[in-house]
């Protein structure tokens, strides 16, 4: 009989695969429709990397409801992830973003960072 073995962590993966955005959950996370192989298509909550907005459900609601609004008005129909991997409380994931005109999402969005703690 052979040992049961855990199964091994998945590596992130580089990317890039392009997603077509559906809507946007708050300040640093949408959701995203990724075609990841012959006719396979996967949705999926994408959080972007080294952006971290406040909470919806927060302290500082108002600054939260802003940097939805922005991230809304930035995020055109298309994107590219790279660096895709599992967030650290998992049914997401965490990329880096690239808007078509190659600026980076979170750089694009670097003034909307958390005012509350």
């Amino acid at each position: 009989m052979l040992a049961a073995s855990a199964a091994p962590a998945a590596e992130p993966l580089p990317g890039p695969i392009r997603a077509e955005v559906l809507r946007i959950i708050d300040g640093d996370t949408f959701q995203a429709r990724l075609r990841v192989w012959l006719d396979t298509e996967v949705t999926v909550l994408v959080r972007v990397r080294r952006l971290d907005t406040d909470e919806l459900h927060g302290p500082c609601r108002p600054r939260a409801l802003s940097a939805r609004d922005a991230l809304t008005r930035l995020l055109p129909g298309w994107v590219t992830l790279t660096d895709i991997a599992h967030d650290k409380y998992g049914g997401r994931v965490d990329a880096t973003v690239t808007l078509p005109d190659g600026t980076d999402l979170a750089a694009a969005m670097a003034g909307w960072g958390k005012a509350c703690r």
